[in-house]
Formats: structure tokens, sequence, C-alpha cells
């Protein structure tokens, strides 16, 4: 389940529709909570500086509640478990609208297609997958790729 917020009603379906195709990726159920924010690039820099002590814009940033581990039980989280929507808060996801822009037009692609490739982005962070070293990039690349790839969403 995603909350979004500062979202069109097509990057509403388009997230629905990759955090399905994420779960389905991993092999999950829809057991989880995601807040998803759009924000400027005041916000992002601000908020990348504070956590990650880097002082930039960025595209995406991901802040996970827990640390998942695979393979996945939720007895291991029941204790995170929202009683309100009975799913587990994953954390949160920050997007910055003119980064997804920008690089759109870089790579000549769409807005929508640039938004939804941060978005896997960022749930694959929240699910525990990095690229802090080359072993971890190339898994989560082929994560993305096959992720992309279910979607219909190509370059």
């Amino acid at each position: 389940m995603i909350n979004s917020y500062m979202t069109s009603k097509d990057e509403k379906e388009s997230l629905r529709r990759a955090y399905y195709a994420v779960l389905r990726n991993l092999g999950l159920e829809d057991w989880f909570l995601i807040d998803f924010s759009v924000v400027g690039r005041d916000t992002i820099r601000s908020m990348n500086l504070e956590n990650r002590g880097v002082d930039r814009v960025t595209d995406v940033l991901s802040f996970p509640s827990v640390e998942i581990k695979f393979p996945l039980s939720l007895c291991e989280y029941a204790g995170d478990i929202d009683p309100l929507t009975g799913k587990l808060f994953l954390g949160d996801i920050l997007i910055c609208r003119s980064k997804v822009r920008e690089q759109a037009k870089e790579y000549g692609h769409s807005e929508l297609r640039e938004f939804v490739y941060l978005s896997v982005h960022g749930m694959l962070h929240l699910f525990g997958f990095d690229h802090m070293n080359k072993e971890d990039e190339e898994d989560m690349n082929a994560h993305q790729d096959a992720i992309m790839a279910d979607l219909g969403i190509n370059r």
C-alpha cells in the first residue's frame, strides 16, 4: 500500500503498479505500507545533507523504518505492524520533481518513465537492496530491469 503526496493521478496509478511489480519480483504479498512524497530541490538537498552528509540535490532518497531480511517472515516484525492498516511500515521515499524532469530530458525518455524508475529504485532500497559495491549494484540493477520490464516500461 502506498500513501502518496504531491503526485498527479497518473503518478499515483504508476506508483501503485510499480509497488505491485516490486512485490511480484521479490515474491512477496501486499503486507507493506510506504509513504511517498514528491518534493522540491531545497527539501531534497537539505534532507540529503541532514541524513547522508551530502550537500547536493539528488533524485531520490529512501528512509527505511525497519531492516528487511530475506527470507521475510512477518512474525519477526510483529511489533512494527500498524494496528490500523495491518501493514508493516517500510519507510519513506522522496523524489525530486525537477530532477525527474532533468533526467528524463537527459536520458531521452518520458518524465513518467523516470518517475517510475526512481520509485522502483527507492522501493528496492526500502526492501534492503543497495549499490554500495559492484556485486550489490549488479543485483539491484537486475531487479530494477526485471521490474521495469514487467511494467512494460523500457528506455
